[in-house]
C-alpha cells in the first residue's frame, strides 16, 4: 500500500471541501438561473440581456487569461471576436446554405484561421516590449476592421451580412410548448450557445488551475525569474495568446448566431475591446469569474441606464435637470464605474477575494 504524500493529501481534502464551500452552491445557483432564463425571463430584452451576459463573460474570461494570469496586454481580441462571426456569416448565408455542416466547417475554419494568426502575431510581436505589443495588436485590430469595410465584395462592408441558420436554431421553428413557453428556434439558439460557453468557461479553469496556469502567473509575475528557472517563457506566453484568442473566435461565432447580423461596427470595432477591458478591471484581473460579474456590470448598465431618463419623466414631469441628466446616462455609468474602482480597487471579485483570503488565514492564525 503507498503512503500518501502531504500534497496529495491536500488535494484529496480540497476536493472534499469543494463540494461543501459556498462558492459552490453559489455556482450552482447561478448555473440554475441562467438555464431557467427562458422561463424566467419571458420579455426578449431581458431574455438577450441575458444571453449577452454569457457570452461577454466568456469573452472576458478569454482576455482574462492574456492580461490577468500572464500578464499579456493586447488590444486585438475584438479581432478574432470578428473573424468567428464574419466566418458565419459567410459560410452559412453569404457564400453558403444555412446548413450544419457548413456552420460547424465555420466554426472550424475560424478556429483554425484564428490559431494561426495568433501565433504569426505572438511570433512577431513577443519580442517587444509589453506596450510596443499592444500597440501593434491595436494597429492589426484596426487594420482588420479597415479591411472588412473596403472588402465590400466579400463581407458586405458596412451594410454587413444578415444570417440565416439552420434546423432547430431558425427563429421559424418551433417544438410545442413546454412549461408554457415555446420552445423555438431562439430557445434552442441560447441553451446550445450556453452549453458552449459553458464547456469554452471549464476549459480555461482547468487551465488555470494546472500546472501550466501556474507557469503562467509565475511568468506574469516576474519573467525574467521564470527565465532563470529554465522555463521557455515565449513558449508559454505563445500558448496563452493562442487559446485566449481561440476561445475569442468562438464566442465571436456563438455571438453571431445570436444577433443574426454581422458588420464591421458591431464585430470588428475598437469599442467591443473597451467594453472587454472595463468588464475585466470591474470584474478583477486574474479571477476568470470577475469576467461574469464585470459583465453583467456593464451590459447591465448599458442596457437599463438609457432608460432612465422616460423613468425620471414620469416620476419627475417638472424637474428638467434630473431629465437632461438622465438623458446623458454614459456620464452616470461613468461615476458607478469610479465608485467601483474606488472601492474595489482589485475588481469586485478580486476584492471579495482578497477580503476572503484574509478572514482565513485571521481565522488559521487564531486556532
Amino acid at each position: 500500500m503507498t503512503t500518501q504524500t502531504p500534497v496529495r493529501l491536500f488535494r484529496i481534502e480540497e476536493k472534499k471541501r469543494r463540494f461543501r464551500s459556498g462558492s459552490f452552491y453559489l455556482r450552482s445557483a447561478l448555473l440554475l438561473l441562467f438555464l431557467l432564463v427562458p422561463f424566467l425571463f419571458p420579455s426578449f430584452k431581458s431574455f438577450d440581456l441575458m444571453m449577452k451576459i454569457v457570452l461577454f463573460a466568456t469573452l472576458a474570461a478569454s482576455f482574462d487569461i492574456l492580461l490577468g494570469y500572464t500578464g499579456i496586454i493586447s488590444f486585438g481580441h475584438a479581432m478574432f471576436f470578428g473573424i468567428g462571426a464574419y466566418c458565419v456569416g459567410l459560410f452559412t448565408t453569404k457564400y453558403g446554405a444555412p446548413t450544419y455542416l457548413n456552420l460547424a466547417l465555420a466554426f472550424g475554419v475560424a478556429i483554425g484561421i484564428a490559431a494561426v494568426l495568433a501565433v504569426l502575431i505572438s511570433f512577431f510581436s513577443l519580442r517587444v516590449q509589453a506596450i510596443f505589443f499592444a500597440m501593434i495588436t491595436l494597429a492589426i485590430a484596426e487594420f482588420g476592421e479597415i479591411l472588412a469595410m473596403k472588402l465590400s465584395w466579400f463581407t458586405g462592408g458596412e451594410d454587413g451580412i444578415s444570417l440565416y441558420m439552420p434546423g432547430v436554431f431558425r427563429l421559424s421553428t418551433n417544438l410545442g410548448k413546454f412549461l408554457g413557453v415555446d420552445i423555438d428556434g431562439r430557445v434552442m439558439t441560447y441553451y446550445f450557445i450556453l452549453l458552449v460557453c459553458l464547456g469554452l468557461f471549464m476549459i480555461m479553469l482547468r487551465v488555470i488551475h494546472s500546472p501550466l496556469g501556474r507557469t503562467l502567473q509565475a511568468i506574469r509575475d516576474n519573467a525574467q525569474r521564470a527565465e532563470a528557472l529554465g522555463v521557455r517563457t515565449f513558449v508559454f506566453q505563445s500558448f496563452s495568446i493562442t487559446i485566449g484568442c481561440v476561445i475569442a473566435t468562438i464566442v465571436g461565432a456563438l455571438y453571431a448566431m445570436w444577433v443574426r447580423y454581422v458588420n464591421p461596427e458591431s464585430c470588428l470595432n475598437m469599442s467591443i475591446m473597451l467594453d472587454v477591458l472595463l468588464m475585466v478591471i470591474i470584474g478583477g484581473m486574474g479571477t476568470l469569474y470577475g469576467g461574469l460579474v464585470g459583465a453583467a456590470f456593464l451590459k447591465i448598465a448599458q442596457t437599463f441606464l438609457p432608460d432612465m431618463q422616460h423613468l425620471a419623466q414620469q416620476l419627475f414631469p417638472n424637474f428638467q435637470f434630473l431629465h437632461g441628466v438622465m438623458e446623458r446616462w454614459l456620464f452616470i455609468f461613468g461615476i458607478l464605474f469610479i465608485l467601483v474602482v474606488f472601492f474595489f480597487p482589485s475588481g469586485i471579485m478580486g476584492s471579495v477575494q482578497n477580503y476572503l483570503a484574509r478572514r482565513k488565514a485571521l481565522r488559521a492564525q487564531t486556532e
